[in-house]
């Protein structure tokens, strides 16, 4: 039996710069910018507990950083279902 593949009627795609895509790069700069949240929070959260930073500071960082892991999760999640729906269509 000899299998030959199949080929679409689809121009082909162009070529991808060595850069990476533009949501490749959106995606990288909002995962930095949670990290750096997630890191002033834990700063502000040592400094307390070292006595050189005040509670309301701690607070205040940890409920920003609590509010932006919220937000990327249900971004994320709303992706994976979004993604899901499109997997599942009938062809």
């Amino acid at each position: 039996m000899k299998v030959e593949l199949l080929h679409p009627d689809l121009p082909a795609a162009p070529e991808r710069s060595a850069g990476g895509s533009d949501a490749a790069k959106l995606f990288a700069d909002v995962a930095q910018a949670l990290g750096a949240t997630l890191d002033r929070a834990d700063k502000a959260e040592n400094a307390f507990a070292g006595g050189a930073g005040s509670l309301q500071a701690a607070v205040y960082e940890r409920a920003r950083a609590d509010v932006a892991l919220s937000v990327a999760t249900a971004a994320a999640q709303r992706a994976t279902q979004a993604i899901q729906s499109i997997l599942n269509m009938q062809v």
